[in-house]
């Protein structure tokens, strides 16, 4: 098998199963959708999900041996939940904490 054929099968299965995971649930769960499982998982789920992405990322990206003792992570997390409480934008609050972020690692300003 040549590289090309490699290549287009390997997207070919990718693209299978990225479109098969998001169509399932819908299938098999579509006669379910007012059960009560299902409605809590679909109000505690994203919740619980977020809070666990931003451990992951306080653990991960945080300098915590610097002197500002991860402040390089936390001020970005503190923006993110001020203006999403302030405005209730996500959008807006992801792209501002992210330019925060950025701009405190390419400027170097707590990893001193």
């Amino acid at each position: 098998m040549d590289n090309t054929t490699y290549i287009i099968a390997f997207i070919a299965v990718a693209t299978a199963a990225t479109f098969l995971t998001r169509v399932i649930p819908f299938l098999f769960l579509s006669r379910h959708h007012e059960h009560p499982l299902l409605l809590h998982i679909g109000r505690y789920l994203p919740a619980a999900v977020m809070a666990l992405l931003v451990v992951v990322f306080l653990l991960r990206s945080a300098n915590w041996s610097a002197p500002a003792f991860g402040a390089d992570a936390l001020i970005p997390c503190a923006l993110v939940v001020i203006l999403h409480l302030w405005r209730r934008n996500a959008l807006l609050s992801i792209v501002a904490g992210t330019a925060a972020y950025m701009a405190i690692q390419q400027s170097g300003l707590f990893n001193l």
